[in-house]
């Protein structure tokens, strides 16, 4: 469906691009003809994935938690390029933890992430183009399957998420006078090497767990990669405040990780939970 100049002309920021779905993404939007700069928190990561990415891919470091940098890191963008057209807001934290147990930090932890940076990149993004009377941005938010189900033991993601997904909405009729374009896609399980060592509280589980998505597996980065290629083409150019789930069909059986109740006492989700925690020094 898509050619080596799908995505040609377009320069695109992906944060959180150093590594998982964000990488995956940044090097299908590369290999379609894009212009990538990737952000993120850890130097070293972005300068290892840059490489894997492409030829003159910008890694530029970036906490989207702190307003100050984002700007810094849209500064450093109209330099480089005159600006983005494309923002895929990737950034995100999560854990599991049951609900009584989250303290103020943790459930911040989360939100200042995925709720908080989110909008400081779209609304950076979205002033940036309106005072240049530029047409044509767009804006691709990476929510979840559980945005409006909600979801047992991930309280601070389920709320963040869902906060960027009427934002997502909101900002949809609201700038389309500006011709700028919302977008969210809903991913189900995808395994990553960062995520999933935080998310799979025992691994006798993963089977079942897997067992229970209608198609019976997990998704792959490149099917999410595709499909954030096709919402940011000119192929979808009509589709305005939409919400796209991949996941398998997992959605039809409501909240991610609502199956682990039935599967496992409370006091050993719990102790699961505290085996995934990083310990300290």
């Amino acid at each position: 469906m898509f050619q080596n100049n799908t995505l040609a002309g377009r320069h695109l920021l992906v944060t959180g691009g150093g590594s998982g779905l964000g990488l995956a993404m940044a090097k299908t939007f590369h290999a379609l003809g894009a212009r990538v700069a990737i952000c993120g928190r850890n130097a070293d990561k972005l300068n290892q994935a840059a490489p894997t990415i492409g030829e003159e891919v910008l890694a530029l470091p970036c906490d989207v938690r702190n307003h100050e940098e984002v700007v810094a890191l849209f500064d450093r963008l109209d330099e480089a390029w005159g600006g983005v057209d494309g923002l895929i807001n990737n950034a995100a934290g999560n854990f599991l933890s049951a609900s009584e147990d989250l303290s103020p930090n943790a459930f911040n932890a989360v939100v200042d992430i995925v709720l908080k940076g989110t909008f400081h990149c779209t609304l950076e993004f979205g002033k940036r183009l309106i005072s240049r009377q530029r047409t044509g941005g767009n804006v691709l938010n990476i929510v979840t399957t559980y945005t409006e189900t909600g979801s047992s033991f991930v309280l601070p993601s389920a709320c963040a998420k869902a906060g960027v997904l009427a934002m997502t909405n909101s900002l949809a009729v609201e700038w389309s006078t500006y011709g700028i374009k919302l977008n969210a896609i809903a991913p189900g399980p995808f395994p990553t090497e960062g995520a999933w060592t935080r998310l799979m509280p025992d691994p006798s589980i993963e089977e079942a767990y897997k067992r229970s998505i209608p198609l019976g597996r997990y998704g792959h980065p490149d099917e999410l990669a595709n499909l954030a290629a096709f919402l940011l083409s000119p192929l979808s150019d009509y589709i305005q405040g939409g919400c796209i789930t991949i996941d398998g069909g997992e959605r039809l059986m409501a909240g991610q990780f609502n199956r682990f109740v039935p599967l496992m006492p409370r006091p050993m989700i719990k102790a699961a939970f505290n085996a995934l925690k990083p310990k300290k020094d």
